[in-house]
């Protein structure tokens, strides 16, 4: 996950007013689609993998954790405080 995306999940879980372990859960729908749902939650379910940035959580189920293995998470704030988040494609941390 990109530092932005690290400091909106931040904001997100405090604003919900939750735990340390509260994050973004990603899940995939339950059709064979390869949709994501994105959920704040309290914390991971057992099967779930996680992923720490900087005291950011995010939460994958197994089908989310596949399709999201070689990606990132970026998040964009508009004037508004609306918040998109993007997947794109995990570009190698230089040396």
């Amino acid at each position: 996950m990109t530092d932005t995306a690290a400091q909106v999940i931040r904001n997100l879980s405090s604003q919900v007013g939750g735990s340390a372990d509260t994050g973004v859960r990603i899940s995939s729908q339950s059709d064979d689609t390869d949709s994501l749902l994105l959920s704040i939650v309290e914390g991971p379910q057992s099967e779930d993998k996680v992923v720490e940035t900087d005291g950011a959580h995010i939460f994958l189920d197994p089908k989310a954790a596949d399709l999201l293995d070689d990606k990132s998470l970026d998040a964009d704030v508009d004037e508004g405080g609306g918040v998109t988040f993007t997947i794109t494609e995990q570009i190698p941390r230089q040396a």
